[in-house]
């Protein structure tokens, strides 16, 4: 019970936090406080919010996955390329990019569980493959999706909608929700979700207490690939054009975002909710800080140091659970 409640503290914090971030910010800038500033941060925040909720799975076990970042780029390229030269269906395009996503994830779980390679080691391989397997899939050209005003390009739609008096809607922002709340019924109220829990808490006793470590070792980073899919999507609804060999980097924040949102950086305990609010706490700094005049360098800077942060908050927490 001690650890539920001092991840819930970080939570309501890590909230705050976000919120005064948000008051800061438009009260240095007015442009930061306008409606399109808002949707082009909505518009942003959902490939990260996706690959963060994803990716807290894998670091609930004590793990990692980097892979996830060129992992997006790649499946959206993947998915691109199929409409774009083989005129695939936009619906069939964007199972093949979140099978494709899964596909990954199943590789990176074979390789820690079975094979046994460090999960830092393993992910870190197909980050690289990915990357490649992107630009030699495309040729090394940059591939764009169909646009909203297309007859192919409905999937604009799942992320944003245009009302009859041309204002425009987040929708996405309401799917991040409803995924977190599932995500969070899944890790607090399943089986995979307790046994996620376990094998980062303690392995050793896990695999004593019966838990078949491999197969829930596979199953989560399955599941942080299906995210990173997903993520492909809504990079492909905001960004025009999907270009090979980028995303390196881009999983970082998706990790930094779990990690100032209370997942442990060394396993056994967090919950998707702070997840979620931690990844816009990234993504609030990212947009917010050019609008106060930090150039990238600056931004950088800063998010380091919250990270830094979050992760001293993180000894803390375990040596006052200890």
């Amino acid at each position: 019970m001690k650890k539920r409640k001092t991840v819930l503290s970080q939570e309501i914090i890590v909230a705050i936090v976000l919120v005064a971030l948000y008051m800061i910010f438009r009260t240095i800038s007015s442009d930061f406080g306008k409606y399109t500033t808002f949707l082009s941060m909505m518009d942003i925040s959902y490939y990260y919010a996706l690959m963060a909720i994803g990716v807290a799975f894998p670091l609930i076990t004590g793990g990692v996955d980097l892979s996830i970042g060129t992992g997006m780029i790649c499946y959206a390229l993947a998915g691109g390329f199929l409409i774009r030269n083989y005129n695939c269906p936009t619906g069939l395009a964007i199972l093949v990019s979140i099978m494709f996503g899964v596909l990954i994830g199943l590789c990176n779980g074979i390789l820690i569980s079975v094979l046994g390679l460090p999960p830092f080691l393993a992910t870190l391989c197909n980050c690289m493959i990915t990357r490649g397997l992107g630009s030699v899939v495309t040729g090394s050209f940059a591939v764009p999706w169909p646009t909203a005003k297309q007859a192919n390009g409905w999937f604009h739609s799942i992320f944003k909608i245009t009302t009859a008096n041309k204002t425009k809607i987040p929708l996405g922002l309401v799917w991040i929700i409803l995924l977190m709340l599932l995500m969070q019924f899944i890790l607090a109220h399943t089986r995979f979700g307790r046994y996620t829990i376990a094998i980062g808490s303690n392995k050793e006793a896990a695999i004593l207490s019966g838990i078949n470590v491999k197969f829930y070792h596979v199953m989560v980073y399955m599941v942080s690939g299906l995210f990173a899919g997903l993520a492909s999507i809504a990079y492909a609804a905001v960004i025009k054009t999907v270009q090979p060999g980028t995303g390196a980097g881009m999983e970082l924040d998706a990790i930094g975002g779990a990690i100032v949102g209370g997942v442990s950086a060394s396993g056994g305990y967090g919950t998707i909710y702070g997840t979620v609010i931690g990844a816009y706490v990234i993504i609030f700094l990212k947009q917010g800080l050019p609008y106060i005049g930090f150039n990238a360098n600056m931004q950088q800077i800063i998010t380091g140091l919250v990270l830094i942060g979050a992760v001293c908050i993180d000894i803390i927490k375990r040596k006052v659970i200890k």
